[in-house]
């Protein structure tokens, strides 16, 4: 039995949002888009993190209803920057635009950020905060601003061209521009368009038009303090070559904090009236708890250790540390005896050794 189609005409621009917990922003944004989008053949992309609130169900309801919505859902696997790979990915429209699911992305602008790519204008346009004629009113608080500020500064430092905004979440970009890009992203963090920029060839055309960021309606801003660890891991792989993961770079800035945190509990101790050697197993024991928190917080977050998991997980985190701790002084002994009895120079490779081999033991079998 021969099924008979209707003719359907594939979109020129899909819009993919990266979302979690904005159910309440879903039906609003399907609907700011059909008004902004008027006579585009659009479609929209929600790419959700398995929401405990309910996104995907929301989204998928009105797709229902909706052939331009369409929906995926991630289990096991977090992050904004993973997500809009994925979404783009999906798509099959010659321009995929990337926005946040918090209505805080003025959505009228999409049409000029399409258009100039669609009239071979430009591969990647910008929605920028920072030109004139735009606004970053939306960023609620002297926190957020300095975080922003700060991160663009950062940005600035590395890019090979000149945005005013590479901390913009709102782009458009040539889908076959982004598709040859895709093998060199990490998918890491939350600062795709950096890394799309800085992976892209110099011939590439960038530019930026202005845009205004809103106050957010519903939901909780993502930006924290987290987040720009974690781009600033990522800064330094790319200043590397890529050789350095981010992953390791936010690794190795715990294991700092570990050290301070391992420098005060001695003092505590001994202020306690506990010995040296006791002070010393004391801020010891106090720095691989605060290491194994803050990966599993920071480092890790995507693989976050829960419930029944997080015991076990601490337990071979602090076999592999103390494994880590003997290979350190070992390494550091046999340098120490090799190279003229210098101690800072033995010290530190003992230590670099410490950390490749804690970071390895945590990759592979903490958080794996």
């Amino acid at each position: 039995m021969m099924v008979s189609f209707p003719d359907f005409a594939p979109a020129d621009l899909t819009v993919v949002v990266p979302c979690y917990d904005e159910a309440p922003n879903v039906g609003p944004m399907v609907e700011a888009l059909t008004r902004a989008l008027a006579g585009w053949r659009w479609e929209v992309v929600f790419v959700d993190d398995n929401s405990p609130d309910g996104t995907a169900a929301v989204a998928r309801e009105i797709a229902r209803r909706d052939p331009r919505v369409r929906v995926i859902k991630r289990v096991g696997r977090r992050g904004l920057s993973s997500a809009v790979i994925e979404g783009a990915m999906s798509s099959s429209a010659r321009v995929v635009a990337v926005m946040d699911g918090d209505l805080q992305h003025d959505e009228s602008v999409l049409p000029e950020m399409a258009r100039r790519i669609l009239a071979g204008e430009a591969d990647i346009v910008v929605a920028s905060r920072h030109l004139a004629g735009g606004s970053a009113a939306g960023l609620n608080g002297k926190w957020r601003h300095a975080l922003s500020r700060n991160g663009i500064r950062l940005a600035q430092a590395v890019l090979p061209s000149r945005l005013t905004d590479p901390m913009s979440g709102f782009f458009a970009v040539r889908r076959d521009v982004f598709e040859a890009a895709a093998p060199k992203l990490v998918g890491t963090g939350f600062k795709i368009l950096l890394e799309l920029v800085l992976s892209v060839p110099e011939t590439v055309r960038v530019t930026e038009i202005p845009a205004t960021f809103r106050p957010r309606l519903a939901g909780e801003s993502k930006l924290s303090p987290v987040i720009m660890l974690q781009f600033a891991g990522m800064l330094a792989e790319r200043l590397c070559g890529g050789w350095l993961p981010t992953r390791f770079v936010v690794f190795a800035l715990v294991g700092l904090v570990g050290v301070v945190v391992n420098i005060v509990a001695m003092e505590i101790g001994r202020g306690m009236g506990l010995g040296f050697k006791n002070a010393q197993i004391f801020g010891t024991a106090c720095a691989i708890l605060a290491n194994f928190q803050l990966n599993n917080r920071l480092t890790y977050h995507d693989r976050r250790l829960r419930g029944s998991r997080w015991l076990p997980g601490l337990a071979v985190f602090v076999t592999g540390c103390a494994l880590g701790n003997i290979a350190n002084i070992g390494v550091a002994q046999v340098i120490f005896a090799a190279d003229g009895h210098h101690w800072t120079r033995s010290s530190a490779i003992g230590a670099l050794i410490g950390v490749v081999w804690n970071y390895a033991i945590a990759s592979t079998l903490v958080w794996r």
